[in-house]
C-alpha cells in the first residue's frame, strides 16, 4: 500500500477502484462522453430513483466509472430487473443532456448487461 493510497480520501480510493476495474473492458471513461453521441460505458450503479405514483413514470440510475458519472433513464418502466444500487453494467446508448439547465448526461433507454459484482472474470 502506497503513501498516496494512505493519505487519499475513501472517494478518491473508491473513485480509483472503479478505474482499474473499467479499464479490464474495452469502453469509454464517462468523463469522455460527449452529448449527441453512442456511448459504450462501464460503472456500478451509484443510486436508484424510483418515480413516485402519480408522476411521470421513469426509473433513473446514476452509473460511475471513476472519473465520472452519467445518469440512465428507463421511461415508462417503474422497476427494471437488476438495476439496483452496487451493481455493475455495461451500456450502450444514445448520450444526452440529462436536464437543460444542468450539466448531467443521460442514456435514455440503455442497453445494458449486468455484470458480475465481485472482480470481473
Amino acid at each position: 500500500m502506497g503513501r498516496t493510497r494512505l493519505l487519499a480520501s475513501n472517494e478518491e480510493i473508491h473513485a480509483s477502484d472503479q478505474r482499474a476495474w473499467v479499464a479490464s473492458y474495452d469502453v469509454e471513461a464517462i468523463a469522455d462522453v460527449v452529448p449527441r453521441t453512442r456511448a459504450h460505458a462501464a460503472g456500478v450503479l451509484r443510486s436508484v430513483t424510483y418515480a413516485p405514483h402519480g408522476s411521470t413514470t421513469a426509473l433513473r440510475a446514476e452509473l460511475f466509472d471513476g472519473t465520472g458519472s452519467l445518469d440512465l433513464v428507463w421511461t415508462g418502466r417503474r422497476d427494471v430487473p437488476g438495476i439496483v444500487p452496487g451493481r455493475r453494467l455495461l451500456v450502450t446508448g444514445m448520450v444526452a443532456r440529462s436536464e437543460p439547465w444542468r450539466a448531467r448526461l443521460a442514456i435514455h433507454n440503455p442497453t445494458y448487461d449486468l455484470l458480475p459484482t465481485g472482480d470481473p472474470a
